[in-house]
């Protein structure tokens, strides 16, 4: 059914299915902090998700996005604002401490895009800072985000849950830094263009390794977190072992970016039958 196909690719093009991976950290957060659900918080970081990566991808020059010719890429920009209005109702139900974290993660993702000066480099063309910006505010919406929410403080447990959630955000890029890397420019300077594909993925397998090692520094080891990450992991293991320059459309920004939400369902899942 081509119609299947065509809803099923603009579900992957308008960056619907990257919200839904964010929403799935931001909700394994929530339980493995054991706070609240913040529904506000949720729902901003859905809306926002898309339209910060829509921008990202079809709006780098605000001309080239307030401008669109394509009827397919019209379609994307409708949609994203309309979910700049949404994001924008659920973005003023929140404290005035999460809108200040959030807009200093919002310049990080706008300057990863936007040239600070005319002339000038984004953060994303900066040699080898691509990678570890996109961790970073994964990172800060996913669990910072909810850690300021409820006050918590960064004690050990928070700061295991912070190393671990850019780790994992690190390695699950990893397949997109190699499919991209003969069309990412020189000046990038992504892992797979300085060392190599198998380094790597050999890189990827040791910091899977330490995501695995880090909650037992933790005071209180929850076995059941434990065995979801194991799972979790040895799916990244056999990702990066199949991973390849030659990619179908569908590996990495389907499967790969799935697996946000298998983590959050097998989390759940576990969760429930305890």
């Amino acid at each position: 059914m081509p119609w299947l196909k065509q809803v099923f690719n603009f579900y992957l093009d308008a960056s619907i299915h990257v919200a839904f991976a964010v929403v799935s950290f931001y909700f394994i957060s929530v339980e493995m902090l054991k706070v609240s659900t913040n529904w506000s918080l949720a729902g901003f970081l859905f809306f926002g998700t898309i339209v910060c990566y829509n921008f990202i991808k079809f709006g780098v020059e605000a001309k080239k996005y307030l401008m669109v010719s394509n009827p397919y890429h019209k379609l994307i920009q409708g949609f994203s604002f309309v979910c700049f209005g949404l994001g924008g109702y659920f973005f003023f139900g929140l404290s005035n401490t999460l809108v200040f974290a959030i807009l200093v993660l919002l310049g990080v993702s706008v300057f990863y895009a936007i040239p600070l000066l005319p002339h000038a480099k984004n953060l994303r063309n900066l040699a080898g800072l691509k990678t570890y910006l996109v961790a970073l505010v994964w990172t800060g919406c996913t669990v910072l985000l909810p850690v300021l929410d409820n006050d918590l403080g960064f004690t050990w447990p928070v700061t295991i849950a912070l190393i671990q959630r850019f780790i994992l955000v690190l390695v699950l890029l990893l397949p997109f830094e190699i499919r991209d890397m003969r069309l990412d420019g020189p000046e990038l300077r992504t892992l797979p263009q300085r060392i190599g594909v198998s380094k790597t993925k050999k890189i990827g397998y040791v910091l899977l390794l330490l995501f695995m090692v880090l909650p037992f520094f933790n005071g209180e080891v929850r076995f059941s977190i434990i065995a979801v990450q194991v799972v979790v992991c040895g799916i990244l293991v056999f990702i990066l072992m199949i991973t390849s320059e030659e990619q179908s459309r569908y590996f990495s920004s389907f499967w790969v970016e799935g697996l946000p939400l298998l983590y959050m369902l097998l989390f759940f899942l576990v969760q429930s039958s305890l």
